[in-house]
This record gives C-alpha cells, structure tokens and sequence, in this order.
C-alpha cells in the first residue's frame, strides 16, 4: 500500500517540460522522483508519534535538543521562547522566555545548552540550573554577525554554526551567509563564505569527526539546496566540498542529525508551496541518508513546516522532530551519535 501510494503521489506532482509540442521529462527530474521507490523505511524508521502541539499562535518550532535527564527544549521563534517537553510526565513548560527568537539548540558535553539567537545576532551559552547566560560569539571582523541559525560541536570544544541573514535588517555584516568556528580560547573563525555557499543551514560532523556536513537551503532559483559535505581538517577547516544529495528544486533540508553509523537524518520538503521557487518534488518528512549519498528510508511528517531533528531516549533510539506547531517523535533501529547525550552533571 505505501508504494502505491507513492506512485500516485509522484504522477499527482510531476513536473514536466513541453518540448516538441509534446511533454518529456529530464533524466536527473525521473531520478530524483525514483529516489522514494523501493526504500527501506521500516527497517529505520517507526511510526510518526505526536509529543505536544502548541496551541498559542504564531507557533514556529525549531531546535531541538535533549538533555541527560531525558528533556526535550525547543524553540518557538515567533514567540521569542525556549520550550521544555519532559516525556514521562508529558508536560510543556516555559524555560526560556524573551529567547531572543532562539533558533538552532544543542547540549555542549558538560551539558549546557548552545543557542543560536537570531535576533541578536549571538551565539550563546546557558547553564540551564542557573539560567546564566555566556556570550560566545557577537562579532567577526569588527562587524555583527548575521543571525545564527544552526551549531554543532567536536569533542576538542570548538563549536561549528551558520550564520544567515533570515530576513535580517541590522547593519552591514561581513559574509552573511557563512560558516564559523568558535574555539575554546575565545577565538572565531570563518570557515565557509560566500559564493562558496549560498544560505547555510543545519550542520553535523561524522562520529570519527572526520567529515562536515552541511545543509545548502537557498529558496531562490538556481542557488544551493543541497546537502555538501567536506573534509574535515585536524585544526577545525575544512576542504574539498562536494555535494552528497540535491533536493534542488524541491524544498532542501533545514536541520539535520546522525546516527552512529553515519547516516543523516534531514528534515526537509514540503507539503504546500510557498512563495519562493520551491517545488513539491522534495517530500516532507526525515529523510535518512548514507555517507554514500543513498536515500535510506523517508517518513512523511504531518505538518509544514518540518524544520529540525535531533536523538534522544534513553538508548538515544527516539528521534524528535520540529515541525510547524508540532513535536513530534518515530523510533530509529540505529542509535544517535552519542555526544548527543551530554555527560551528567
């Protein structure tokens, strides 16, 4: 039955050239749409499960993150909030109010929650037992940083985020869309810019850390909406960009994780169109990809606009899931990278 309905679906959307008077497919077009026959979803993926819905509006989650004990913070960016779900007692709570419209989360290994604030342009650390609030990045070159968006960190400390301007209306900044590298001595690197990228999004290195991965989402036509990935170099660089999966010119990933295996896990599609140059090619839900660049497994998620996934559970076997007004969780058959459980306190 779920292959069927993937077929129907397919010829529903199907995008098509008139050349001759007559209508054809391009060969690339006819490979993309094959890449949802004859996957291996169930042997990944459970079962989409809702956790909350948020019902105050507007409601624009993102960022999720879990920390030792099993809680899952997320954002709100319209509301300017940072959301605790705690899943046994299934109970939503205010951690953060005035976020400063948080955006991409993630427990550092002393279990600290990074956060990328957009609309202060900061990179932000907070001990989540006392709510005191470091400031890890602001700047580079003398100038603001465009909004964070996404981070990600490697077990020498140095944490990894994408900057992006978002509809950013601040002062001119150097390199709005790029890549830094915040290292533990204070120091901030650029390690990505443009034109090399267009608009950087989610972001994971590899369990031996030895490959970066980056999600490529520019809405307009003809710029990046792929997954790249780099080598990743011992001081924190990175080279020899190449691209692993296109979603162009459907919707590209927004965030994104991986298990210990290597395979991405990226929240990426949609259900609608919207106003930018976005197909429906790109389906909406978690998308499992290999190192190789194969698609895996796809499960659909029932709300636009799926955003961000990260592991957790005690066996870091649940994948939870932003997505529009929704938390959502499925079970994975493959553990998460196991810094996603920070160290207890």
């Amino acid at each position: 039955m779920q292959n069927t309905w993937h077929r129907r679906d397919f010829l529903r959307q199907s995008l098509v050239v008139a050349v001759s008077g007559g209508f054809t497919m391009s060969a690339a077009a006819e490979e993309r749409r094959g890449r949802y026959e004859n996957l291996r979803t169930d042997d990944y993926l459970g079962p989409v499960q809702v956790e909350t819905r948020l019902e105050s509006e507007p409601a624009f989650t993102e960022g999720p993150a879990v920390d030792r004990q099993g809680r899952v913070y997320f954002t709100n960016i319209p509301q300017s909030k940072i959301l605790r779900w705690h899943p046994e007692s299934r109970s939503l709570e205010t951690f953060r109010e005035d976020s400063q419209e948080a955006n991409g989360l993630m427990f550092d290994r002393e279990g600290r929650l990074l956060a990328c604030e957009g609309e202060s342009g900061r990179l932000v650390r907070i001990d989540v037992e006392t709510d005191e609030t470091t400031v890890l990045a602001n700047r580079y070159a003398g100038l603001p940083l465009a909004p964070p968006n996404d981070l990600c960190w490697d077990q020498q400390g140095r944490i990894y985020f994408s900057s992006r301007p978002s509809g950013f209306k601040g002062p001119e900044t150097t390199n709005a869309n790029a890549v830094y590298r915040w290292d533990p001595d204070g120091s901030l690197h650029q390690i990505l810019a443009e034109p090399e990228v267009h608009m950087p999004n989610g972001l994971v290195l590899s369990p031996d850390e030895t490959t970066f991965y980056l999600v490529e989402a520019h809405p307009d036509a003809n710029r990046h909406r792929d997954i790249r990935a780099y080598d990743l170099q011992a001081d924190g660089s990175v080279r020899n960009g190449r691209v692993l999966i296109d979603f162009y010119p459907g919707r590209s990933g927004d965030g994104m994780c991986i298990d210990e295996e290597g395979n991405l896990y990226i929240a990426a599609g949609l259900h609608r169109l919207r106003d930018t140059s976005e197909t429906l090619e790109t389906r909406p839900g978690i998308h499992v990809v290999s190192p190789r660049g194969e698609l895996l497994a796809f499960r659909e998620t029932p709300e636009d606009t799926i955003t961000n996934c990260t592991f957790g559970g005690e066996d870091l076997c649940t994948l939870y899931i932003t997505c529009g007004s929704l938390l959502l969780s499925l079970r994975t058959a493959i553990a998460g990278k196991p810094s996603y459980r920070p160290l207890a306190s």
